[in-house]
């Protein structure tokens, strides 16, 4: 019998599944194609040889063709975009959206902070799975919205709701298959900008962890030292100013897991300002006096979310085969929150 283990990286930004096939000792020889339609469920022939193409399918640690032939004990690992839930009946919605790139494979669009990506409980309307399905289907035949019903266009990673940047949406199949794999190998470029408490200790460091649900609060998530206890997570960081209470520091992402920036920066006591979750919406720096306290009331104003901006993203291109790199700047609330701040440190000088 054929041995198949799957990990859905749920509680991940990526939103990829991979599966390990590991062929019985008489296992008969058959192309590989035909092979995986048999043995995975709801998998289409075109969209494994998709993956095929993608090299999202390796044999024995090796991408192969589509005419390769299986051989007993081979090892195959197989990385699809995961399958959209089911009965989900997407509205498309004229919502307007920041464009930052678009051609016949992909799209990248600068997300503004308090739109939600999915549907979901609470948030049914108004999201960016609705705004992509209206913009889809009016300009363009989709492949993956009218066959399929997907409830996530062309969505391979996700950003929080209170979080502003950039991502990357997939116009074809092949482009969605292609961009998870890269988002299984780490080798999607993402930089982020947050403004923290505090300033760490070391100006530039690595945080690691494993990242599961808080034992406590399920609402939050827990860098623990445990891997038994959540997935593994590395996030990067270097301070680029400090201003004594704060600090604006750029994160580089190695791994995209749940909160992973914001749990990682409270783990090492650097709450990012104003994050309701984890405790950056208190005055957690500086002094007690009450016009201290007014200030950053009116910086929790100004900038009314977690400080946390998707500042770069970068990737090899499906076609051109080519790498991609955008940035955008810091959006106004935080730089109007950053200014607020130095302004009140140079009094203080």
């Amino acid at each position: 019998m054929t041995a198949i283990k799957a990990s859905d990286l749920d509680g991940s930004d990526e939103l990829f599944v991979h599966q390990t096939i590991i062929c019985d000792p008489n296992q008969s020889s058959i192309r590989i194609d035909k092979f995986l339609i048999e043995r995975l469920e709801k998998v289409s022939r075109n969209r494994v040889q998709n993956a095929i193409k993608a090299d999202c399918i390796l044999v024995n640690d090796a991408p192969v063709k589509a005419s390769y032939k299986v051989r007993p004990k081979d090892q195959i690992s197989i990385v699809l975009p995961s399958e959209p839930g089911e009965n989900q009946n997407i509205v498309p919605e004229d919502i307007p959206l920041d464009i930052v790139y678009e051609d016949d494979q992909v799209l990248v669009l600068n997300k503004p902070a308090g739109m939600v990506v999915h549907p979901g409980i609470g948030n049914t309307s108004g999201t960016l799975v609705n705004a992509l399905k209206f913009y889809l289907e009016s300009n363009f035949s989709f492949p993956i919205l009218k066959g399929n019903g997907a409830d996530r266009p062309g969505i391979v990673h996700r950003i929080d709701k209170d979080t502003s940047g950039l991502m990357v949406v997939a116009k074809t199949e092949f482009a969605m298959t292609y961009l998870a794999k890269q988002f299984f190998d780490h080798s999607i470029d993402r930089e982020y900008l947050a403004i923290v408490w505090g300033v760490p200790e070391l100006h530039s460091g690595t945080i690691k962890g494993y990242i599961g649900r808080h034992e406590k609060d399920r609402m939050q998530m827990y860098n623990y030292s445990d891997e038994n206890q959540g997935k593994y997570a590395v996030t990067h960081y270097n301070i680029l100013e400090e201003m004594y209470y704060i600090s604006l520091i750029k994160c580089q992402l190695e791994t995209g897991r749940t909160h992973q920036i914001r749990v990682h920066l409270k783990s090492i006591g650097h709450p990012i300002f104003n994050d309701a979750r984890y405790g950056g919406d208190e005055i957690l720096k500086g002094t007690v006096y009450s016009k201290y306290r007014q200030f950053v009331q009116n910086c929790f104003e100004t900038c009314p979310r977690q400080a946390l901006h998707a500042h770069t993203l970068g990737f090899v291109h499906p076609t051109t085969q080519k790498k991609m790199f955008f940035t955008q700047p810091l959006p106004d609330d935080m730089s109007a929150l950053l200014q607020k701040w130095q302004q009140y440190i140079a009094a203080k000088l």
